[in-house]
């Protein structure tokens, strides 16, 4: 009998409030590295009808117009209009940012401290992080996550080039995807809810984005006449944004990462310096586990580990290939071991992470994109060499 199921994953534009705060958090933090290296950051935003709030922890020597940082993320968005309440240029800013704890900062820095059991640096915080990757797609991701992404991916383009005039920047995605086998088949319904302007027909915007949108980014072979369209589905999305919603930094983690297919730690990524390993070392799990498909050795994996806060080492390290290895799972953990280092100052060389990268990494899913180091399957021929031999 086949194995039959649905499986579901959404998708958020820029203009979704909590990506409006992530966005400006990156940008917060892609300032301080831009000017120093060794900015610590954990920068997180709240932003309401016209207000903005900023609040967290910053150690650094970078000088920053936070104001400037602020408006020009949110002109980048496109809540430029007349009418939006919430508006680049008119928008309160509150700062609330401190210095980081001296407490955090010794577990952190790679100097000796009292109580410190090693001079190394350590892990930012506990915690537990996966990495997943899988053949389904060309960038080794699930499908589901990656046609919402694609969907609100060309949503963005088609409001940002002008073509229509009626759509404004808040927006979800969302795609169900049937499986038979373990294998992609068809996709069953496809959720687009999109703010637009109050003079738009419904019939007019349901028929643009089916045509213009889902029928240009989904390949044929997935849709049919079964297929269900779902377009603003209350039959109404004027007022969106912080207007509509209050948005915060760090709410999509699962729109970050995997659409809830492989599992999460529950850390978020936006506004954290890499000594976070809420963020780098998750980064780490997505590089180990596209290294070991892309070797040929799983069709799927996901790996976790996890660290105590100020140890330099994880506590534990386990690759789960669900079946689909052609060697066995404890194998391909103790080659990941022997080609990758784990340790957090490890992690941030490893992958070049001491650089204004992570505004690009904000929307769309941190993984799945191109020219992100983590991204890269430089090391499959030495994760294969390792396991095999």
């Amino acid at each position: 009998m086949a194995n039959s199921f649905v499986f579901s994953s959404e998708s958020v534009g820029e203009g979704h409030p909590d990506k409006v705060a992530d966005l400006i958090s990156d940008s917060v933090l892609d300032a301080c590295l831009a000017q120093d290296r060794t900015s610590r950051v954990a920068c997180e935003t709240m932003v309401k009808s016209n207000m903005v709030i900023l609040a967290g922890e910053i150690t650094t020597s970078a000088k920053l117009n936070y104001e400037r940082i602020v408006r020009h993320a949110i002109r980048e968005i496109g809540y430029v209009n007349g009418d939006d309440v919430f508006h680049a240029d008119q928008v309160f800013i509150n700062n609330y940012l401190t210095r980081q704890s001296p407490d955090i900062a010794q577990g952190v820095d790679a100097k000796k401290a009292k109580g410190k059991k090693t001079a190394e640096q350590g892990a930012g915080d506990q915690g537990i992080m996966f990495g997943y990757a899988c053949n389904e797609t060309p960038e080794l991701m699930p499908t589901p996550i990656m046609f919402a992404h694609r969907l609100g991916r060309e949503l963005t383009r088609i409001r940002k080039s002008g073509k229509v005039n009626w759509l404004r920047p808040d927006a979800k995605s969302q795609v169900s995807v049937r499986y038979e086998n373990d294998k992609p088949v068809e996709v069953v319904n496809v959720v687009i809810s999109t703010q637009h302007t109050a003079d738009v027909a419904h019939a007019t915007l349901e028929k643009y984005l089916i045509e213009n949108v889902i029928k240009k980014v989904i390949p044929a072979r997935m849709l049919n006449r079964k297929t269900e369209y779902l377009i603003n589905p209350t039959g109404r999305f004027v007022i969106g944004g912080p207007q509509g919603d209050s948005g915060l930094t760090g709410r999509k983690i699962i729109v970050d990462t995997y659409g809830g297919w492989g599992r999460h730690g529950g850390g978020a990524f936006s506004g954290k310096d890499p000594s976070k390993v809420d963020r780098s070392a998750a980064y780490m799990g997505r590089w180990i586990a596209k290294n070991i498909v892309a070797a040929g050795l799983a069709t799927h994996a996901e790996i976790q580990f996890a660290y105590a806060i100020g140890h330099p080492k994880p506590v534990s390290v386990r690759v789960e290939t669900f079946g689909t290895g052609t060697v066995s799972d404890e194998r391909i953990t103790a080659a990941v071991q022997e080609v990758f280092s784990f340790k957090p100052a490890d992690i941030v060389s490893q992958l070049n992470l001491l650089r204004p990268i992570y505004r690009q990494t904000t929307n769309y899913g941190h993984f799945g994109k191109k020219g992100l180091p983590w991204e890269l399957t430089n090391k499959a021929a030495a994760l294969r060499a390792a396991a095999t031999k």
